[in-house]
C-alpha cells in the first residue's frame, strides 16, 4: 500500500472512464443530478478497503454534467469503484444511493465479479418504497463487490488490422467462448477460456468458416440465476451471458490468466491475443452485444452502475417513474436514443472496433435500439442511423437480431440503411419444406433466392439477409431431427420456458436411438438442411457443433446451462463407434458444402434473381422447375422442387464465369424421379453432391464430380438433396 497520499489533480473531462497517460490515470464519469462524487483506489481486486479516496470536488473537477481528476503516478492494474450522492426521488427516476459502490460504465477491465454479494447491491425497493432510507444502510463490503481495473493498452498486435470480409463472401459460425473448449474432452491446455479458443484455430480452418460469432464476452454474473436443476440439484448459471455487467471489458473468468494467478489486466490482453491469432487465421471476430437492458433489472434489482449514476437518462421508465418500461423482457430497458446513452453505444462499439479489433456486431433484441424514451417506435431512430452511417464503423458488420420482448418485429422492416438482419423467417421456412410441410413450396423458393419479398424494397442485397437454420436460442441441428417437442425440464422452470413452435420431428423416436435406420434419417436431414443453407442466397451463419451433431438432449432454450448440455463433445475425434462414424461423416459433408459454396462466386452473387435473361445471355439467372421439369405450380402443396442457376459472369457479378447448377430437393416420404434440363451446349452435367448416398459418395470434392450415364433423368431417394454442375465435355468425347 502506497505511503504517501497520491498527488490529485484536477484533470480532463474526456476521454471517458480510466486511462493511463503515462505518467498516471485520469478518471472521468457522467453524472448529471449527483451532488457529490467520491472515487475509492484499490490496490488488488479482494480488498475491503480502499488505500485512498477522492472526494472529487465540485468546482475544480466538474465540467458541466462531468466529474473528472488526474492522479499522479497511478499505474494500470489499480482497481477502483465510485460512491455517488444525490437525490433519492424514484417516483421522478432520481435513485441516488451514498452507500452504493458502483462500477464505471467505461471501465475496461473487470476483477472480483466471483465473490460478488448481490445482495449488497440491492436498490431500495427491495426493503421498502419510502423516500429516505438512507438511514438504514451501511456502507457495501468492496471485498464482495466486483471492481473496475485499470486497463493497459499496452500490446502487440503485430501488424494487425480487423478483416471486414464482405458479407456476401462470409460463412458464420456462432459459438460460446466457454462452451467451445469447456469439456474435459477438448483437448486443449486452456479449457473454457480464449486461449483455449486459440488451441481450435486448425479445427475451425478445417471447416472452413470465415467467421466466429460469440456469445456476449462482454463481463457479466454468472451466478445471478437462483434456481437449480431440479434432476441433479446443482445450481443453475447465467451461461449465455445476456446481462450485461460492463460494456467495456472482456469477462474475466474466460481469461486463463485471472482465472488461474488472478491477473487483472489479463482478460483484456488474452482477448487481443484471440482476435489477433484469429486474424493470423483468416477468421473474423464478431461479438453479441446487448444494449437492450443491463444486469441491474427492474425497481426491486440490482444498483451497481447506471441506475446509481443516472437512472432517467440511462433507462426508459414508466409515466410512475418509479418503475421501469420492460421491451427487453429483462426488467428494465436501456434509452437508447437519449443522446447521453447514443454516445456511450457509439463510443462502446468504437473501442471493441479500434482498440480491440473485431470485426462486426450482431445486436441483441436490436428493435428497442429504434424505440424513444417513451418507447415508440421512430421511423429514423437516431442511434441505428448514427451506427449504419458512423465512419469509423464503415467497414465493420453491423447485424440486427430485428424483434424485441415488447412485441416489436422489423424483420425486413429495419431501419438504418446498410443493417443486415438474422432472418427468422428463412429458418422456419426451411424447417417447414424439409419436415414435409403442405403449403411452403412459394415461401421455400423465397428463402432459397434471398428473400427479396424482405429486402429488395429498402435498396438492401440479398447478403443483408443472415439465413440460419439453428442458433444458441432454440434447437441444435442434431435436436430438430431428434425431437418433436422441447425437453428443458432441467432448466428448473417446469418445462415453460423456450419456444414451443420449433418446426421439428424425430422421424419415430422421441431422442436418441439406435435403430439405424432412424439414425439414416436424422443425419440425411441434417445434411440437406446444412446444404440448403449453403446453397441458399445471403450470408449464411450455423450454430457451433452442428457440423459434429452436437445435441443439448431436447433442451431448446440451455441459457442457464453451463455443463455438458451446453459444451461441446469431443469424444468423436478419439472414439470408433457407429456415433462418432456419423459426426466425422457429418464434419466432411458440411465442411465439403462450405468449402463448395466458397469455390463458386454464383451462391454469393450481390443481387437479387430476376427470373430472366440478360441482353448478354438469353439464359434466366434462375429457373423453377417441377420434378416432371415442367413448370412449378406454387399453388400446389408439392414437396419437390428443382432450379437451374446460370453462371455467366455478367449474371453473378464476378471476375470470371462459373459453373451451371441444377439443383433438385425432394422433401416427400417417396423416391421420385426427377427429369433434369439439358446442359449448356458444349457441356455436360456432373454429379456434386446426393445427399441419398453413402458418404464418401454424398459430396465429392471438384475433381472426383461424376458424369451422369443418363442425364435427363435423376432418381432421388425420400428426404434428400442433388447438386449437379455443368463441366465442359472433354474433347474427342461426345456428351452423353
Amino acid at each position: 500500500m502506497p505511503t504517501t497520499s497520491p498527488n490529485v489533480l484536477n484533470g480532463k473531462p474526456l476521454p471517458f472512464g480510466a486511462c493511463f497517460l503515462g505518467n498516471g490515470v485520469n478518471f472521468s464519469l457522467f453524472a448529471r443530478n449527483a451532488k457529490a462524487v467520491s472515487l475509492l483506489l484499490f490496490e488488488a481486486a479482494a480488498d475491503a478497503r480502499p488505500f485512498y479516496t477522492v472526494e472529487l470536488d465540485s468546482r475544480k473537477n466538474r465540467s458541466g454534467d462531468i466529474w473528472h481528476c488526474f492522479i499522479q503516478g497511478l499505474e494500470p492494474g489499480v482497481c477502483y469503484l465510485y460512491k455517488v450522492d444525490g437525490p433519492y426521488v424514484p417516483e421522478k427516476g432520481l435513485r441516488f444511493n451514498k452507500h452504493k459502490l458502483l462500477l464505471d460504465p467505461y471501465a475496461r477491465a473487470i476483477a472480483n465479479m466471483e465473490n460478488w454479494a448481490p445482495e449488497l447491491s440491492l436498490g431500495y425497493e427491495i426493503d421498502d418504497t419510502s423516500a429516505d432510507l438512507s438511514f438504514s444502510y451501511k456502507d457495501a463490503d468492496p471485498a464482495r463487490h466486483p471492481k473496475a481495473v485499470v486497463a493497459s493498452d499496452d500490446f502487440d498486435w503485430q501488424g494487425d488490422i480487423p478483416l471486414n470480409y464482405p458479407l456476401r463472401f462470409s460463412v458464420l459460425y456462432e459459438t460460446h467462448v466457454r462452451g467451445f473448449t469447456a469439456n474435459g474432452n477438448s483437448g486443449v491446455a486452456h479449457p473454457g477460456t480464449y486461449l483455449g479458443l486459440i488451441e481450435k484455430i486448425p479445427y475451425l480452418k478445417e471447416l472452413g468458416i470465415t467467421s466466429l460469432e460469440l456469445l456476449p464476452i462482454h463481463d457479466f454474473y454468472e451466478d445471478e440465476n437462483d434456481r437449480t436443476d431440479p434432476q441433479t440439484g446443482h445450481r443453475l448459471k447465467n451461461y449465455w451471458g445476456y446481462s450485461t455487467v460492463a460494456f467495456f471489458a472482456p469477462k474475466a473468468s474466460y481469461s486463463w490468466a485471472w482465472t488461474a494467478n488472478r491477473n487483472p489486466n489479463g482478460a483484456v490482453n488474452e482477448f487481443k491475443t484471440m482476435v489477433r491469432e484469429l486474424h493470423k487465421a483468416g477468421i473474423e471476430v464478431i461479438l453479441d452485444i446487448v444494449f437492450n437492458h443491463t444486469a441491474e433489472g427492474n425497481e426491486r434489482g440490482l444498483t451497481y452502475g447506471f441506475r446509481g449514476l443516472d437512472n432517467s437518462v440511462y433507462y426508459m421508465l414508466d409515466e410512475n417513474q418509479r418503475y421501469y418500461k420492460n421491451y427487453s423482457g429483462c426488467g428494465n430497458t436501456v434509452n437508447c436514443n437519449h443522446p447521453i446513452t447514443r454516445s456511450f453505444i457509439i463510443d462502446c462499439l468504437h473501442y471493441w472496433v479500434v482498440e480491440m479489433h473485431v470485426d462486426g456486431f450482431r445486436f441483441d433484441l436490436a428493435a428497442i435500439l429504434g424505440r424513444d424514451q417513451h418507447g415508440n417506435l421512430m421511423e429514423n431512430p437516431p442511434v441505428l442511423e448514427r451506427i449504419a452511417e458512423d465512419p469509423i464503423l464503415a467497414n465493420t458488420k453491423i447485424i440486427a437480431e430485428a424483434w424485441d420482448a415488447g412485441g416489436a418485429y422489423q424483420v425486413g422492416h429495419f431501419p438504418g440503411g446498410r443493417w443486415a438482419e438474422w432472418n427468422d423467417r428463412y429458418r422456419d421456412g426451411v424447417r417447414k419444406f424439409w419436415r414435409g410441410d403442405k403449403g411452403e413450396l412459394r415461401d421455400f423458393a423465397t428463402r432459397l433466392a434471398g428473400s427479396s419479398d424482405l429486402y429488395l424494397r429498402d435498396g438492401r442485397k440479398p447478403f443483408h439477409s443472415i439465413n440460419f437454420i439453428t442458433s444458441h436460442d432454440g434447437f441444435t441441428l442434431a435436436d430438430l431431427v431428434s425431437y418433436n417437442g422441447k425437453h428443458n425440464e432441467n432448466n428448473g422452470e417446469n418445462n415453460r420456458d423456450g419456444n414451443n413452435n420449433n418446426y421439428s420431428y424425430n422421424y419415430g423416436v422421441e431422442g436418441d436411438t439406435e435403430r439405424s435406420p432412424i439414425r439414416q434419417l436424422r443425419l440425411r436431414q441434417m445434411k440437406n438442411f446444412a446444404a440448403t443453407l449453403m446453397l441458399s442466397l445471403g450470408t449464411p451463419m450455423m450454430l457451433g457443433g452442428d457440423e459434429i451433431g452436437r445435441t443439448q438432449n431436447g433442451n431448446n432454450n440451455a441459457y442457464c446451462q453451463d455443463n455438458e448440455i451446453s459444451w461441446y463433445n469431443w469424444d468423436f475425434l478419439s472414439d470408433d463407434d457407429i456415433k462418432a462414424a456419423e459426426k466425422k461423416e457429418l464434419f466432411r459433408f458440411i465442411k465439403e458444402m462450405i468449402a463448395f459454396r466458397k469455390r463458386h462466386p454464383g451462391f454469393m452473387r450481390p443481387e437479387f434473381y430476376t427470373g430472366v435473361g440478360g441482353y448478354y445471355d438469353a439464359t434466366p439467372d434462375i429457373s423453377w422447375f417441377a420434378a416432371d421439369g415442367g413448370a412449378v405450380d406454387w399453388d400446389k402443396t408439392e414437396l419437390c422442387l428443382a432450379f437451374r442457376l446460370d453462371g455467366s459472369k455478367a449474371d453473378i457479378k464476378a471476375d470470371r464465369d462459373d459453373c451451371d447448377f441444377y439443383i433438385m430437393m425432394n422433401a416427400s416420404s417417396t423416391a421420385v424421379s426427377f427429369s433434369v434440363c439439358n446442359a449448356p451446349e458444349g457441356k455436360e452435367w456432373v454429379l456434386v453432391a446426393d445427399t441419398g448416398l453413402p458418404a464418401p459418395n454424398d459430396i465429392l470434392p471438384p475433381p472426383d464430380w461424376k458424369t451422369l450415364f443418363f442425364p435427363n433423368v435423376y432418381y432421388l431417394k425420400e428426404k434428400s438433396l442433388v447438386i449437379l454442375a455443368s463441366k465442359t465435355v472433354p474433347k474427342g468425347r461426345l456428351s452423353i
